[in-house]
């Protein structure tokens, strides 16, 4: 005789992330177990994996320790849930910083400058949020819907329409003048 014990897969997960660079590879492991085990599609596991990994990384770079530690030390939250409606958010939150989190515009040779605008074309939604004690937390919305129907890869969201789609063009009339 088997017994079977039920398990309830959390919806929602929060931990602290070292100041640096040392524990995201251990949030995105932890991320992307808890959601699978969710039942949330893999392609919105990557995006969240990915969206978790450039917030953490914006949080270190910019954004001072929670609390009174110093930079480099102490540590940064990371959290992420799905709701009774099955949305998933994924937010981090840091000491705060000098600047407000806002999407740049690189150069093509930037090494960097891109995570917000990554995050803008992944998610459904993202903001900032303020608390009283300084602290400021990044939210993303993820996907409106995990469990209602898959989400297409960021290649297909992404893409442009094909030429066909564009009704306003019409390569004929450009060579009209050649003869």
């Amino acid at each position: 005789m088997a017994l079977v014990v039920a398990q309830e897969v959390p919806t929602s997960s929060s931990m602290a992330v070292p100041h640096g660079p040392a524990g995201v590879g251990e949030a995105r492991h932890r991320m992307r177990n808890q959601l699978r085990i969710g039942g949330v599609p893999d392609s919105v596991i990557d995006d969240a994996v990915l969206i978790l990994s450039e917030l953490l990384s914006n949080a270190c770079r910019h954004g001072r320790p929670l609390g009174d530690a110093l930079a480099g030390d102490g540590d940064v939250r990371a959290a992420w849930s799905v709701d009774a409606g099955g949305r998933l958010t994924v937010e981090v939150t840091d000491g705060g910083g000098p600047t407000r989190p806002v999407p740049a515009t690189p150069s093509v040779t930037a090494h960097g400058g891109r995570g917000l605008n990554i995050i803008t074309a992944l998610a459904d939604d993202w903001g900032v949020r303020d608390d009283a004690h300084g602290e400021v937390t990044v939210w993303v919305v993820v996907h409106d819907d995990v469990h209602g129907h898959r989400r297409e890869d960021f290649a297909t969201r992404i893409a442009a329409p094909p030429v066909s789609a564009l009704p306003d063009l019409d390569f004929a009339d450009a060579f009209d003048d050649m003869d």
